[in-house]
């Protein structure tokens, strides 16, 4: 067992995610694919998130090793698997939120975090001590336990939570988790007890922070992927969203979905999302009276757009 003044955590059974492994992760990987040890890829300012994440500036995103889930068409495939990435210690990720905010990051963005939650907790109370000061954004597929997103309350200040399918059919074809829909629905429940409405930067608040104005600095965006063939469950994951919370969050509608290699087996998914489903799709939110919201414009669907990870930048 190890304490944290928060919590208390036995990772010689491990049940953060709603995976429940049990896993001993001091002496092997969990169902993440890595054990208690934080790994992690790339610690550098990330300008593709939502315009009110990255600003111009960039958003300090940490890209953690493992996932809960395993999408077969996972963009951060490597790292998503623990093929890549570097073992670090609490306190080097401490510095590396330290030293994000020093190259005027907007934010620290956690990218895939809730496998080491524990030890992040850890790592931001060390850093809010030594004068980190800027927002705190997990970036999750929302396949989340609502225990393990409660050890991050108070520390997280937006939440960046996928919501890919309502269909339990496609998570299990596509992500393997027949019941992505209904946790990820209570973790949205659970982020949205924690920070409820957005809020952003004014002037002033933006000078206290060292950011940029206009940031958000508290709230969830929503993020759906389109995926190709699938526009009628995208219509469902919209009605969910806004039907329970309104606009009470903002709602990022993307079409950047790029089919590489280890989809080629899986016809429906090797190709990409066509401007007339994505309009499609834009118009309905429209129609629904969605209005807080980001679309994607022009060609996204690019290789170019998935970070460099073999260098371990920042880490």
């Amino acid at each position: 067992m190890e304490e944290n003044k928060h919590f208390t955590i036995d990772w010689t059974n491990c049940r953060l995610c709603p995976r429940e492994c049990g896993a001993d992760r001091t002496r092997g990987f969990g169902a993440c694919k890595v054990g208690n040890t934080i790994t992690a890829a790339r610690a550098a300012l990330h300008m593709w998130e939502e315009p009110c994440i990255s600003g111009n500036n960039g958003s300090g995103a940490v890209f953690f090793s493992g996932c809960t889930l395993r999408c077969v068409f996972c963009q951060n495939h490597d790292i998503a698997a623990g093929l890549n990435g570097k073992e670090i210690s609490t306190e080097r990720l401490r510095d590396i939120f330290l030293e994000l905010q020093d190259k005027k990051a907007n934010n620290i963005n956690l990218v895939t975090p809730s496998h080491y939650v524990p030890r992040i907790a850890a790592a931001l109370d060390m850093a809010k001590q030594q004068g980190l000061k800027i927002p705190i954004v997990y970036n999750t597929s929302s396949y989340e336990n609502v225990d393990t997103l409660k050890m991050m309350d108070g520390l997280t200040d937006v939440y960046l939570p996928d919501m890919k399918y309502t269909d339990n059919r496609l998570s299990m074809r596509y992500s393997y988790a027949r019941d992505y829909f209904d946790v990820a629905a209570k973790a949205l429940e659970e982020m949205y007890r924690q920070v409820e409405n957005p809020v952003f930067a004014d002037k002033d608040t933006a000078k206290q922070l060292g950011i940029e104005e206009d940031m958000m600095i508290k709230g969830i965006i929503v993020r759906h992927l389109c995926l190709p063939g699938q526009i009628e469950d995208s219509k469902r994951v919209l009605d969910y969203v806004y039907e329970n919370y309104g606009d009470a969050v903002y709602i990022s509608i993307m079409n950047q979905y790029t089919p590489l290699d280890n989809v080629k087996d899986i016809p429906e998914l090797n190709r990409r999302v066509t401007d007339e489903e994505y309009s499609e799709l834009i118009d309905y939110a429209q129609n629904l009276g969605i209005v807080n919201g980001f679309i994607q414009e022009g060609t996204t669907a690019l290789e170019s757009f998935i970070p460099d990870f073999g260098s371990y930048e920042g880490v």
